[in-house]
């Protein structure tokens, strides 16, 4: 349910790193279970900038609309833009097709900050 070469914050986004400074951002399966049937995803562009633990973007469901905060700060080098037309693959592969954004982050530091799947699937049977 968390898979354990994932990273995850508090705010159940969760980062796979796919090179040294690079890593792919979505929400967790607890995340996208809370919302329910998720509508809308809104992304930022390719180039933004983003802030460890602010917010990157909007996810809106039948139940609630929610910031996405990022796990870590850099630029966006990619973006999903299949949830534009399909948002629901968020609910259906969270770690898979439906992750939102890809991140160049500057500081790898920022890593220690995030939970391990252990750690997450604690926090979250609280």
């Amino acid at each position: 349910m968390y898979p354990d070469n994932l990273k995850y914050n508090r705010e159940h986004t969760w980062l796979r790193l796919e090179a040294p400074t690079r890593g792919r951002v979505g929400i967790t399966v607890y995340a996208q279970e809370q919302l329910k049937e998720v509508v809308f995803v809104e992304l930022p562009e390719v180039g933004a900038e983003t802030v460890q633990m602010e917010p990157f973007g909007v996810i809106e469901s039948v139940k609630a609309t929610n910031d996405l905060y990022s796990p870590v700060s850099g630029t966006v080098m990619e973006v999903n833009e299949r949830l534009k037309d399909d948002p629901g693959l968020v609910n259906r592969d969270p770690y898979g097709e439906g992750w939102m954004v890809m991140i160049e982050f500057h500081d790898t530091a920022e890593l220690d900050a995030l939970m391990s799947a252990e750690a997450y699937r604690l926090a979250v049977s609280r």
